[in-house]
């Protein structure tokens, strides 16, 4: 059954191989993320790719996630690399689903973008991982939607457990102030 799936995912990657047009972005979908790449042409592919575990799959370390004062990690470089090294064992995608959205640069300008920063060293997960290269390649705008969506999730999960807390907090309080008044009225009722 593997042998079978990999076949058909073969089958899938040379054909839209073959319907790829310089400048298309590809989209590697590797489970949890996805890496990015920009159609050259030729089966070239350039991308920011690591030089440990070759940022496709590499092993995410926190110093990776953010910059400090503005520098980016050297651990990855923009280079140009043949589809098949790129694509391994997963079924790629053309996604240039930003251009509804987008004005797409013209074809040239896109390749021109992609090769003119061959061998630039620098990674940050969160401000320049390899979909703002792609995207910023592309349309002049460097964009992670997988970044943002992660964040948007995060920020949505502590607005909820805020919101949770006050609510705890306020029934609490509420509860705690009727407990007071009851007391209250009891003791007097005693007094007299």
């Amino acid at each position: 059954m593997q042998k079978f799936a990999e076949a058909v995912t073969m089958v899938q990657n040379k054909t839209l191989l073959a319907e790829l047009q310089p400048g298309d972005l590809i989209e590697f979908p590797r489970g949890a993320y996805s890496h990015w790449g920009v159609y050259i042409g030729n089966e070239m592919v350039s991308h920011l790719a690591g030089e440990e575990d070759d940022g496709i799959n590499a092993k995410m370390r926190p110093e990776y996630m953010f910059t400090i004062s503005g520098v980016r990690f050297n651990k990855a470089k923009v280079c140009l690399q043949n589809f098949w090294d790129i694509v391994e064992d997963c079924l790629a995608k053309k996604n240039n689903g930003r251009d509804g959205h987008w004005t797409p640069l013209p074809r040239e300008k896109i390749i021109s973008n992609a090769t003119s920063r061959l061998g630039e060293v620098g990674y940050s997960l969160i401000h320049s991982n390899c979909e703002h290269f792609a995207k910023w390649c592309r349309y002049g705008i460097a964009k992670s939607d997988q970044v943002d969506n992660v964040l948007t999730g995060v920020a949505v999960g502590v607005a909820g457990a805020i919101t949770a807390g006050l609510v705890y907090a306020f029934a609490k309080y509420a509860g705690s102030s009727e407990n007071d008044e009851e007391e209250n009225k009891r003791k007097e009722r005693q007094s007299y």
